[in-house]
């Protein structure tokens, strides 16, 4: 994997100005554009199509600075197809027009060429088991939130306290297939993970196929295959978010699986009363890489 994102971002180095096709590049890397994505947002710490625009930018930026032609012949060999479009990439990326850049010789923010590189950690064991299941469902209460990377997302935590204290335990009371207990589910998850960006959260249980929904609750049909299952435990949601990340830094890179389209499901095991602490699992759904 660590090879792979490096071929991506010389890939995107050589066609800067252009859109590059993320899903034939995953295919010849023998990978899928989900997983690619996911790893790279994971392990840079900002979505790839982010990148490519701080990247387009910081050349477009000696362009602009050395006087290299018009503004509009500047726009169009980075890949705008008008100088308004090109201003206002310009202006996100450096906080300044190229205009006033170019009289000024600044503000300038420059992004490095990324590079991967495989360091050595882990050297506490991730608790991680495989398991292969059938179809089942995801069932509770489901609303539309923002991604948020660190700390509580308090639009998940608005939605929880919502729900009165009978219905939790009517939802507990439901389950009756792995995951056990309450869950906390996150679904169309973008696959860039851009912090803000919308996903569905569904406070809920797990399903088997053949047990009918109650009225009233939403429901997420996920289709049978293998998960990656991550005990967790410490502080709550910290050891849990520390967790997830190891994921994309040690675990994908040293085993012989990748990400596949689903929900990830947190399954709280045990908590402290006021949820300072946790043991949890965290399932991902997973195929051979």
């Amino acid at each position: 994997m660590i090879s792979a994102l490096n071929h991506l971002v010389d890939l995107v180095e050589e066609h800067l100005a252009e859109e590059l096709d993320v899903g034939k590049v995953a295919a010849a890397l023998g990978t899928t554009e989900y997983h690619l994505r996911r790893m790279f947002s994971s392990l840079a710490g900002m979505p790839l199509s982010e990148y490519v625009r701080r990247r387009r930018m910081t050349v477009a930026a000696a362009d602009v600075v050395r006087g290299r032609g018009d503004l509009l012949g500047i726009a169009v060999r980075h890949g705008y197809g008008s100088s308004e479009a090109f201003g206002r990439a310009f202006r996100a990326v450096h906080g300044a027009g190229p205009g006033d850049v170019r009289r000024n010789g600044g503000p300038l923010r420059t992004q490095p060429q990324l590079r991967f590189r495989l360091t050595v950690e882990g050297s506490t064991p991730m608790d991680t088991r495989l398991v292969d299941r059938p179809a089942f469902r995801l069932t509770g209460h489901a609303t539309r939130v923002p991604l948020i990377h660190q700390g509580v997302n308090p639009h998940i935590q608005e939605h929880i306290a919502a729900l009165p204290p009978e219905e939790h335990l009517r939802l507990k009371a439901l389950s009756d297939t792995e995951p056990k207990g309450l869950l906390q589910v996150t679904a169309d998850l973008d696959p860039d993970s851009r912090e803000g960006s919308e996903l569905t959260y569904l406070h809920g249980v797990a399903l088997s196929r053949d047990t009918s929904v109650p009225d009233g609750l939403d429901t997420i049909e996920v289709p049978p295959g293998m998960w990656a299952v991550f005990r967790t435990g410490g502080p709550h949601p910290q050891a849990l978010q520390t967790t997830w990340a190891a994921t994309a830094t040690e675990w994908f890179p040293s085993n012989p699986w990748r990400l596949r389209s689903g929900p990830s499901v947190v399954a709280v095991l045990e908590r402290a009363d006021d949820f300072s602490t946790a043991t949890c699992e965290l399932w991902l759904p997973v195929e051979p890489a």
